[in-house]
């Protein structure tokens, strides 16, 4: 099988490796392209927890100068992939929701009684208003933008490889690269054949423009984490 992985990096790169070990032969085409923000202005504080829904935002707060101030506190993580990003920075207090951005509200709304405000590490653009979802159980929170992901392009040996049919599956994280996955391929004058392989997504949210524009085959990971979705592409 040849799987494009349409993931940023350094996360796109771990992903092939993965499929790699299973068989499939892979091509990159990182979608997405993140850039920290280990300047940004995190306020005064003081925080009772810290809540992260990607990777990027611990590798980002790992660079901030004042990041000594928040490794006492708890720490809330949409999955275990960030968890680990989270652990890497120095975090001790980590739960992760194991899921998806409605599951870590749960997770805090059920396990969070400080009084203090909420610190949320967050991507410039979002899907969901995890502060918002936090409202609901009289949870303050401050949303700190820490990374920030830049469109970029379908790489020409890319477009060819779509354009002959020589691809048969294409890996979705994020609805926003799925987003631009279309955008691009439109762009090329290939979208017919961007729609025709397989469409492996991370979860029904990242498969809907998928299924919009025209694409008829499409799996969804039984739970939104990377391996969910390696055994769904290639069950080892």
């Amino acid at each position: 099988m040849r799987v494009l992985v349409t993931r940023p990096e350094p996360d796109g790169e771990r992903t092939a490796q993965k499929l790699r070990a299973r068989g499939c032969e892979v091509l990159l085409s990182p979608l997405l392209r993140v850039e920290l923000i280990d300047s940004a202005d995190l306020g005064s504080g003081p925080w009772g927890a810290v809540a992260m829904t990607s990777a990027n935002a611990a590798r980002a707060i790992a660079r901030q100068p004042r990041l000594a101030e928040l490794l006492s506190l708890p720490v809330f993580t949409v999955g275990r992939r960030t968890a680990d990003a989270a652990r890497a920075a120095g975090f001790k207090a980590i739960t992760s929701a194991d899921g998806n951005e409605g599951d870590l509200s749960r997770v805090i709304g059920a396990q969070y009684h400080g009084n203090k405000m909420l610190l949320y590490l967050a991507g410039e653009d979002r899907a969901g208003d995890l502060a918002a979802d936090l409202a609901g159980y009289g949870i303050k929170v401050a949303t700190v933008v820490v990374y920030r992901a830049a469109a970029a392009a379908l790489p020409q040996p890319v477009q060819a490889a779509l354009a002959a049919g020589e691809i048969d599956a294409v890996l979705h994280f994020s609805r926003r690269s799925a987003e631009i996955y279309l955008m691009c391929a439109k762009a090329a004058g290939v979208l017919d054949r961007a729609l025709a392989p397989f469409h492996y997504c991370l979860s029904q949210a990242v498969a809907e423009p998928l299924a919009a524009a025209g694409a008829r085959r499409i799996g969804i990971a039984r739970r939104p984490e990377e391996a969910a979705l390696m055994d769904l592409v290639a069950p080892s």
